[in-house]
């Protein structure tokens, strides 16, 4: 599935089943409510926390309950994360092409 299609999934589901999309200000406490659920997680999986009895360690679910918010909020906002993402992918080499390799803590 491309960035694109997801998109066009989330917005026909959410026509279909979701009646309207939450305003972006809802959603942007969606996203934050997600994001932090996705941190408990990882705290648990790689950090010092351990899980509680009963819970489960859904990264992936996790993820891409971030990743669905997100696409609402790209959405209902107008902006093509696919053109995006490509911008992002060309400011960063522009900007950090040789940043990284240079960093002396990125190396073993």
């Amino acid at each position: 599935m491309t960035i694109a299609e997801a998109q066009h999934q989330v917005d026909q589901w959410i026509k279909t089943y979701g009646v309207r999309y939450f305003s972006e200000l809802t959603n942007m406490a969606c996203l934050t409510e997600e994001v932090g659920e996705l941190a408990r997680v990882i705290a648990r999986k790689y950090g010092d926390q351990s899980f509680k009895k009963g819970e489960q360690p859904n990264l992936g679910e996790e993820m891409a309950d971030v990743l669905w918010v997100l696409l609402c909020l790209a959405n209902q906002t107008g902006v093509d994360l696919t053109d995006e993402l490509r911008k992002s992918f060309e400011k960063k080499t522009r900007r950090d092409h040789d940043r990284h390799q240079a960093n002396a803590k990125l190396r073993p």
